[in-house]
């Protein structure tokens, strides 16, 4: 089992990620001895539903300071309010894991107001991998930890689709139309890192726009994915308004499109390699505790930068090519983005390639995927 970056609690907290990212995994072995409810089990789930106050009752004789793991909060809401007495009145640790945040957040339910803090896990990051970092088959399989079984990767993803089908959607009866909801799935995967048009898509699946924004509402509760929006100089009105669409892993977006047994193909890597790094710095943020945008630009007029992350010191613009050599061409977005940005921005560029050696473009670092991603983890990109 790998080590994860995830940052060791000291009080109450709520854990949410993905299905499939390693959330229990990690918080067993954290915390062996923490009283346990798993609401996945379903005479708990029943026992716990129909009186939430019987976890307050089992947990009487729990001294100060104990912990108590509680997976799949999002299944019983009103567990919360036991939860608050228990922090509040017999001062224990709790640790909520759940892969549905905003369905908690949504439903006007007790978040315990700031007696908890709130965090988000990854799939394994380049940084956790260490030498068994494989680029080639994380943009092939993914980064779940059980996609990194060798020989199980397809079988495993395929699975996981099904899985998340069955259990959050049909479960959950979150569409009324299963096919429709099928369909906008798969054209979704393969938009994936592209700007959304809500109406193109909904003509593709045969339902009016409201129902594939209300899929898109469905992907992100589910943390399936998550939107890149545009980065919006106050000055300009002409650029893209439009937000890009990235699913969280690599291996599940291939999975949706039914794409795992085939290595990728150069249409799809640049895409994939796109979701990578866009997830890896997702990640690196929320391990590090930065609160810092991350967005896109593009003019109407073709020019783009992939991603533009903003500090208070400095905006970074990175710039993601699958090409094995940096062409020249290549900075055009980059050099345009320097022009155009306000002159009170420091700004930092960046091309991330397919191939092997750094390079420096006058002020543009070129750098391979896997020292890109070096460099991130280690503080010397975002800080």
């Amino acid at each position: 089992m790998y080590t994860r970056l995830f940052k060791k609690l000291t009080r109450s907290a709520f854990v949410f990620g993905p299905r499939g990212v390693g959330k229990s995994t990690w918080a067993r072995t954290e915390f062996p001895s923490a009283a346990t409810f798993d609401l996945l089990d379903m005479e708990l789930f029943l026992e716990l539903t129909v009186d939430p106050n019987t976890l307050y009752r089992r947990l009487d004789s729990l001294n100060e300071g104990a912990w108590v793991f509680i997976d799949e909060i999002q299944r019983i809401p009103d567990l919360l309010n036991e939860v608050h007495r228990l922090i509040e009145n017999k001062r224990l640790n709790v640790l909520m894991t759940g892969s549905r945040a905003r369905k908690l957040r949504r439903g006007g339910v007790n978040l315990l107001g700031g007696r908890a803090s709130h965090k988000l896990m990854f799939p394994l990051v380049s940084a956790e991998l260490g030498d068994d970092f494989d680029l080639a088959k994380v943009l092939q399989y993914g980064c779940l930890p059980n996609a990194m079984q060798e020989g199980d990767e397809t079988e495993y993803l395929r699975s996981y689709v099904q899985t998340y089908v069955a259990q959050e959607i049909v479960a959950e009866a979150l569409v009324r139309n299963l096919g429709n909801f099928a369909r906008f799935l798969e054209i979704a995967a393969r938009q994936n890192g592209q700007t959304v048009n809500p109406a193109s898509i909904a003509a593709d699946v045969g339902v009016d726009r409201r129902t594939v924004v209300s899929h898109f509402d469905i992907l992100i509760d589910t943390l399936l994915g998550t939107w890149l929006p545009a980065w919006r100089r106050k000055t300009s009105n002409k650029q893209l308004q439009q937000s890009k669409f990235y699913f969280f892993d690599c291996g599940v977006v291939r999975a949706i499109m039914n794409r795992t047994s085939y290595p990728p193909n150069p249409e799809e890597r640049g895409a994939l390699l796109e979701t990578l790094i866009y997830n890896e710095m997702r990640a690196y943020l929320e391990y590090a505790n930065l609160h810092f945008p991350i967005s896109y630009w593009r003019t109407y007029d073709g020019a783009e930068v992939d991603f533009v992350v903003e500090t208070p010191e400095r905006i970074i613009a990175i710039e993601v090519k699958n090409s094995s050599t940096w062409q020249r061409k290549f900075n055009r977005g980059l050099r345009r983005f320097e022009r155009e940005a306000p002159q009170s921005y420091s700004i930092s560029c960046f091309g991330i390639y397919g191939g092997s050696n750094e390079q420096l473009w006058e002020d543009i670092q070129v750098v391979p995927v896997i020292g890109f991603l070096k460099k991130l983890w280690n503080g010397e990109i975002i800080s």
